[in-house]
């Protein structure tokens, strides 16, 4: 039997799940989290099958002390050695053009997704520590890096590329690259085995930040992140689709740095900016208290969704089923509600019973509804893992 651990590092942060591979059988054993690495009052927890997860502070210096305090849990728990693990998969944002599909980490892969943190600051100096970290802690085991925009790279060019002169492409890369692409993978092949073909099907990602993609026959057609994930529907605390001048307005009128407009941008607006709370809990406390701000705040988000499923459903020529995932997008009723209403045009029914619950596979749409819609919990980390298992 194998033992795949699956890492994705943010930058002050390190989630871990820990398989058992036999065969095609993949078992989660054991999961948690190194957080507030390089902080004070940093911990790191683990959960062991159906245990209750176990919590313990201590200093975490730096993603390599993360890592061997995470490796230490699993030797106490669930490893008898660390020569059990047959590999480690990275979650990696982003793969630029380079990556279509997960590899095998070599110094030269490295090198790479050094060069791509231009492109994803966040996330790739992050992944570049854990993958710097294993290496130095656990040098013969195999690593391999999963990229969230790989799935990405079947867009063709009249979805990828922007009317910018030619040479901001070929010269400096800028074009679509999408996110999320993991999950939209994973929930889309579940939905197409659950219409009895990969069809047409429009994947909603919806959490704090989220996506929407089109997939055709297994393939991604378009999808609304753009060169960065600040493109797209309105999030959590990010603007999605502006005026490109509204930057440039903002910053001749009000004196703002590039700085400062990049965190207007990214960290104040969305639904934090439209009223004051970027977590969809709170907002809908005051939605449903009718507070004005919040209402607006509500259509805005439910509009911006609405509008690229329709755009996808044209794009393809027609939908057989949508899907929603995410934290909201699994568990969020209401939200799931008002976007249905808005698209029963499309024959869709829905199911208010099935509909209420949260975070399980079920189809909300009715029996004979034209076009289906479910909700299909992501799980990224098994896609990680799968790829793994192939490269190694």
């Amino acid at each position: 039997m194998e033992k795949i651990l699956v890492l994705n590092s943010g930058s002050s942060s390190l989630k871990y799940q820990l398989f058992n591979v036999d065969g095609d059988h993949f078992e989660v054993v054991a999961k948690g989290l190194a957080d507030r690495i390089g902080i004070e009052g940093s911990l790191v927890t683990i959960k062991v099958g159906d245990g209750e997860k176990v919590t313990t502070e201590l200093p975490l210096p730096s993603h390599k002390e993360a890592i061997k305090e995470v490796l230490d849990l699993l030797l106490g728990s669930v490893l008898h050695s660390i020569d059990e693990l047959s590999g480690v998969g990275h979650r990696v944002v982003h793969g630029g053009e380079y990556f279509n599909h997960s590899v095998l980490i070599d110094d030269e892969v490295i090198r790479i997704l050094d060069e791509l943190s231009m492109l994803a600051p966040l996330h790739n100096p992050a992944a570049v520590m854990g993958i710097r970290a294993v290496k130095a802690l656990l040098p013969n085991v195999a690593q391999v890096a999963a990229f969230d925009t790989a799935f990405h790279q079947t867009m063709k060019p009249e979805a990828y590329m922007y009317a910018l002169p030619l040479e901001q492409y070929k010269k400096y890369k800028i074009r679509r690259y999408g996110a999320h692409g993991t999950s939209h993978l994973f929930v889309s092949r579940e939905a197409a085995k659950l219409i009895g073909k990969a069809g047409k099907i429009i994947t909603c990602h919806i959490g704090n930040g989220a996506s929407i993609s089109a997939v055709k026959d297994g393939e991604c057609q378009d999808t609304s992140m753009g060169f960065t994930p600040l493109a797209g529907v309105v999030m959590g605390t990010r603007s999605g689709d502006v005026d490109p001048f509204v930057p440039l307005y903002i910053m001749k009128t009000q004196g703002k740095t590039v700085e400062e407009v990049d965190n207007l941008l990214n960290k104040q607006s969305g639904m934090l900016g439209l009223c004051g709370h970027s977590d969809n809990r709170d907002v809908e406390v005051k939605y449903f208290a009718g507070d004005p701000e919040a209402v607006t705040a509500m259509q805005v988000y439910i509009y911006s969704i609405v509008k690229y499923i329709g755009a996808y459903t044209a794009a393809m020529g027609g939908v057989d089923a949508i899907v929603f995932t995410g934290g909201i997008g699994e568990n969020g009723s209401e939200v799931r509600k008002l976007i249905c209403q808005r698209l029963a045009y499309m024959g869709i029914e829905l199911d208010e019973e099935a509909n209420k619950l949260r975070g399980t596979l079920t189809e909300i749409s009715k029996a004979g509804s034209k076009v289906r819609v479910f909700v299909i919990p992501t799980n990224e980390e098994l896609v990680i893992a799968q790829d793994v298992k192939k490269l190694i």
